[in-house]
């Protein structure tokens, strides 16, 4: 009985972590502005269910850079969305400034299923958020 359970256990354990491995790794997104500016974005989702996020935005040459950063955790749940969250207590201070919480971004890629010749690129596609900037956006998995 004890063999049988802890097969379970790490068969469980197994197959939470490969889909996690899935979505980890480093979003992007780069934005021209009228060939003076620039807006990036990076988004950077840890194994270990931690994020970090990056807005870089330089407007024109007359205009100062300017950084915004989050930082918090995430997860995902069944048809690849996955859940942004930030601790206001922890997560929030001087530097990272961004609240992610109740943050939705669809995970989207190819389907095993697909056997065209179309090419789809992994990306998340944020659709609920309480930042009005980021709705919308699609950021590209390196």
């Amino acid at each position: 009985m004890k063999t049988i359970i802890l097969l379970f256990l790490v068969v469980i354990t197994t197959a939470v972590n490969s889909q996690t491995k899935e979505y980890t790794g480093t979003y992007k997104r780069d934005y021209d502005i009228n060939g003076e500016g620039v807006n990036k974005y990076t988004l950077d989702l840890k194994p270990n269910g931690t994020f970090i996020f990056h807005n870089y935005r330089k407007i024109s040459t007359k205009n100062p850079e300017e950084n915004q950063y989050g930082k918090g955790t995430w997860k995902s749940e069944k048809n690849n969305v996955i859940y942004f969250y930030t601790n206001k207590e922890t997560e929030l201070d001087e530097k990272h400034t961004l609240n992610f919480t109740n943050t939705k971004a669809r995970f989207i890629t190819k389907s095993p299923r697909d056997k065209s010749d179309k090419e789809v690129k992994t990306h998340l596609r944020f659709y609920d958020s309480e930042i009005f900037w980021i709705k919308g956006h699609q950021l590209f998995k390196n």
